[in-house]
């Protein structure tokens, strides 16, 4: 059997959507707690990865140490691995 192009088999399956299904759309907060329940749909809708932190990060330059020249990678790894 000869596969069909995904482009055709696409359209098939996840047509593009019109003017209409747009405006008939719904945020996935109000359409899932009807379908799988307050306490499913909060979990689903909970934020995913790693928490944020307390602490922002801070910026530094580098152009202290690389005006310093060749080799200012292992002078700057030296004094980090000092203060460890």
């Amino acid at each position: 059997m000869k596969k069909q192009p995904k482009s055709r088999k696409n359209s098939r399956t996840n047509p593009e959507w019109t003017a209409a299904m747009i405006a008939k759309a719904r945020p996935a907060r109000e359409v899932l707690p009807k379908i799988f329940g307050a306490r499913t749909a909060a979990n689903m809708l909970k934020p995913r990865g790693r928490p944020k932190s307390a602490e922002s990060k801070v910026a530094i330059s580098l152009t202290r140490w690389k005006a310093t020249g060749p080799g200012w990678q292992t002078r700057m790894a030296n004094v980090l691995r000092e203060s460890v």
